[in-house]
């Protein structure tokens, strides 16, 4: 459903199971170089007439934490080496020296010590290195100062149309620097480049889509191995185990997101974090748990009975949690309809769609409606991130990803229920949903849970 803080975690399984797996030789599956050029162009027209600059993520604290490139620099340059910064420059016309579009990749300085234990880099030094990176030039990172001082000094007004990361700790330190060099204000902000990239990550192309596909092929196959694996008596943490040891078997990379596994009470808690219970007959285990292949995400939550058939009363829950799901993909019109509107006013809101089926159908044990114990929004976009980012309550358009996932969580009874599927706008408008293979309906979790 969403990222949580239990790294510790998430590292600790990750490491187990890669030992267990042996050696996994799969790399990154890219785009064409011509396809993130294209989205770096794209972005300069953006700028308006200004200057971006835009760093990788940092190497990790601990080297038994997996490295995870940003998710706008990955976008932009299919780079996953950290320590980097891309500039973008926009074209502008000026009397006497017009400025034309460049794009520069500026690398760390290599330490070859400490390649003969991680490997090989890619420096600016390397032949053919803008070629390797798929760029038009690549250049040391200590030369990102004076270029950037350098069109700055010979422009000034492109100092208001600076645009950086905002939380990037690297971004305000050059700022303030080159600013200080020219003897301008260093504590001046700079504009949000993350509002540009967001209107350009939001609708997916083909790759993407094919990338899509892959996360949430090996989910599901993960969490079917899984749910046979259901029983009283196992832990949750050993089933978490049974997932990374699929993900990784597939070739992903990692976890979208730290799994969520929890039997009856845990079951209502939203981000539950401990995974540590063990399973009790007559309970539901709720598990929210996908994968990533090559960067790109899959979300997905399925809600079985720990015994293999669901109660009477369980039964009827998840039959309000699934008519929920349902009829916010009835309601769905392409270009019209809405996706994670808070308050459920808006006429066009899957959220009101399926809120409205939840609190008519259905009570609690003191005749009260559900509508009470649904918690959080229907759904997200889903791609590089598994929140994707976007202005929301969004209008959903082809190409667009997105999570439909009702849920009702009642802990009076030990009973959550949430069904989560990850779908794709079609180019006619109409919904394809990427995990269709997984069981639905109740009857159909229950033959999953036993192999038929």
């Amino acid at each position: 459903m969403r990222r949580s803080s239990r790294m510790a975690l998430v590292v600790t399984l990750a490491v187990t199971f890669l030992v267990s797996a042996g050696p996994l030789a799969h790399s990154l599956t890219k785009q064409p170089a011509s396809v993130y050029r294209a989205r770096r162009v794209t972005l300069a027209d953006k700028l308006h007439g200004g200057v971006a600059v835009l760093f990788a993520a940092e190497e990790p604290v601990l080297d038994l934490m997996p490295y995870r490139q940003d998710e706008d620099f990955y976008y932009l340059t299919g780079w996953n080496e950290p320590g980097a910064a891309l500039l973008i420059v926009t074209p502008a016309p000026q009397a006497g020296s017009p400025r034309t579009y460049k794009e520069i990749l500026f690398l760390p300085t290599r330490n070859l010590r400490m390649e003969k234990y991680t490997g090989e880099k890619l420096g600016a030094d390397t032949p053919d290195a803008a070629k390797k990176a798929g760029v038009d030039q690549v250049m040391p990172m200590t030369a990102l100062p004076a270029e950037l001082n350098a069109m700055l000094a010979a422009d000034r007004r492109l100092d208001q149309s600076l645009w950086t990361q905002p939380a990037s700790p690297q971004a305000r330190s050059l700022l303030g620097f080159v600013r200080t060099s020219l003897g301008q204000d260093a504590d001046e902000s700079a504009h949000d480049v993350t509002s540009l990239t967001q209107q350009l990550r939001v609708v997916k192309d083909d790759d993407e889509i094919a990338l899509l596909h892959k996360a949430s092929d090996a989910s599901i196959q993960a969490l079917f191995a899984m749910m046979k694996a259901i029983k009283p008596g196992v832990t949750e943490r050993a089933l978490a185990g049974r997932l990374w040891d699929g993900w990784l078997s597939a070739g992903c990379e990692r976890a979208s997101y730290a799994p969520i596994v929890g039997s009856g009470i845990n079951s209502t808690i939203l981000h539950y974090s401990d995974d540590s219970a063990t399973l009790e007959d007559g309970d539901v285990i709720l598990v929210d748990a996908a994968c990533e292949y090559s960067m790109y995400a899959s979300d997905i939550t399925r809600t079985m009975p720990v015994s293999g058939h669901f109660t009477d009363r369980q039964r009827e829950i998840y039959n309000v949690v699934l008519g929920a799901q349902q009829a916010a993909i009835d309601a769905f019109v392409a270009g019209k309809s809405k996706i994670n509107d808070r308050d459920r006013k808006d006429p066009d809101s899957l959220d009101q769609a399926a809120y409205n089926y939840i609190n008519t159908h259905g009570k609690d044990l003191h005749g009260k409606p559900l509508g009470q114990y649904w918690l959080h929004g229907l759904g997200h976009m889903v791609g590089i991130d598994v929140h994707d980012p976007s202005p929301y309550p969004a209008v959903l358009k082809p190409g667009m990803v997105f999570t439909i996932e009702p849920g009702v969580y009642i802990p009076e009874e030990k009973i959550g229920v949430r069904i989560e599927c990850v779908f794709l706008v079609g180019p006619d408008g109409k919904l394809i949903d990427l995990v269709a293979e997984l069981p639905h309906t109740a009857e159909d979790v229950e033959k999953a849970m036993h192999g038929k």
